[in-house]
């Protein structure tokens, strides 16, 4: 399984070198300047490459579920640049948020505003960081998308469709971190701007339209799923109908599949150790607007609260009260700790509000309710156009699209 699992994506990965170099020649065709092709070059390769890409992957297969059968070398190399797209939307996305948080690494490697020049060098012999020249790399990441959808897209039925998606999950996105900014901005804490309301209203727009809906329905364009469509009952003995609108029944799916995921995400980040998580959390000292300190700050007495205000998001010992008391004084026993002793004092909390049981209670009723969704979605009987004729041009909407899914969020981290 995992030898698969790392065949896909390298084959995956392989298009990435096709997709980059047509970019970079067609910066070249333009007459662009050498150090700003290189740029441009070095640009797709620092912040494209490197993640785990499932967003990207999932397009193709998504695609290969949609068809039942292997894709052709040419199907797959479409659904790959689909994926790509994702992936392109994806860094122009973090470029621009590391920029606003003023982060210092992304997977492994100094953020791309922090990142060493890539064409300038000091009488030093240093090299300068790529700095504010960042604000003008982010949108050409996303400009990449177009021009890729431009040249291999063009000509298929469903370009205009692609074009308006990438739009739309751009714009909703957008949305989504102009709420988040606001709810949690730098330098301020105050966890009245928080709620439960908010944070699903950040979750929908910031993550699951473009990371969960947005792969499913490229795939779906590219396999020729219309609008609507009329499926003829097997079972029904006069040969009644049904109307089918999948696009619209995925979203109903995959948004709150995209929230579950993240409401996982949060939780892991509190509850699961380095060794399991792959990283320290830093949700807690971060400020983060997430699941867990909304979820305390609904259940919490008002003793629990005022222990939340005065230590989410610092670090160090602030209830000591003494001179050096915001250095990073690191728990008892915690040695894994972000924050020291203001984390530790908000973990406490979060334990004694029972997060952990309401965690667990809130899993088995999501997945409960989205299995339901998913085996709502109709399979058997004939598509058929409007004179009853049996139609072949597609093979409608699969529930194993959205339990591949599922199943992959389901109980990681356990």
């Amino acid at each position: 399984m995992a030898i698969a699992k790392a065949a896909r994506k390298a084959r995956f990965e392989a298009v990435f070198d096709l997709i980059r170099d047509e970019l970079v020649q067609h910066c070249g065709n333009e007459g662009l300047p050498a150090e700003a092709v290189e740029w441009y070059r070095t640009n797709l390769e620092h912040n494209v490459q490197g993640g785990k890409l499932n967003r990207g992957i999932s397009v193709v297969d998504t695609v290969e579920i949609l068809k039942g059968r292997a894709l052709t070398e040419e199907e797959y190399v479409n659904a790959a640049i689909l994926g790509w797209s994702v992936e392109l939307l994806q860094a122009y996305f973090l470029v621009a948020d590391d920029l606003m948080d003023g982060s210092i690494t992304r997977r492994g490697q100094p953020c791309w505003y922090r990142a060493p020049n890539p064409t300038i060098r000091t009488a030093e012999g240093t090299y300068p960081p790529v700095g504010l020249i960042a604000v003008n790399d982010a949108p050409m990441l996303k400009s990449a998308i177009f021009q890729l959808l431009k040249t291999h897209f063009r000509h298929e039925s469903y370009y205009a469709d692609l074009l308006e998606l990438f739009h739309d999950m751009c714009y909703k996105t957008e949305m989504g971190q102009l709420t988040d900014m606001v709810t949690a901005p730098a330098e301020i804490i105050d966890l009245g701007r928080f709620s439960l309301e908010r944070y699903r209203t950040i979750v929908r727009f910031k993550t699951a339209y473009y990371s969960f809906h947005l792969p499913v329905a490229l795939a779906m364009y590219m396999c020729h799923i219309p609008e609507t469509y009329t499926i003829r009952l097997s079972h029904s003995p006069k040969g009644e109908t049904t109307t089918i609108h999948p696009y619209e029944q995925a979203l109903s799916i995959l948004v709150p599949l995209g929230e579950y995921f993240q409401i996982q995400d949060d939780f892991l980040d509190f509850s699961a150790p380095p060794e399991v998580l792959g990283k320290i959390g830093t949700d807690i000292v971060d400020n983060k607007c997430s699941w867990c300190i909304n979820t305390a700050l609904k259940l919490c007495t008002p003793e629990q609260r005022r222990v939340l205000d005065r230590n989410y998001g610092r670090k160090g010992d602030i209830e000591a009260g003494a001179e050096g008391g915001e250095q990073d004084v690191k728990a008892e026993g915690r040695e894994h700790a972000a924050g020291g002793m203001c984390e530790a004092r908000v973990k406490e909390v979060f334990e004694a509000v029972g997060l952990r049981k309401v965690y667990a209670e809130y899993e088995q009723r999501v997945y409960t309710r989205l299995n339901e969704l998913i085996d709502a979605i109709p399979e058997e009987g004939a598509i058929v156009d409007k004179k009853g004729q049996v139609i072949t041009e597609h093979g409608g909407l699969k529930r194993q699209v959205f339990r591949s899914f599922l199943e992959k969020i389901h109980g990681r981290g356990h």
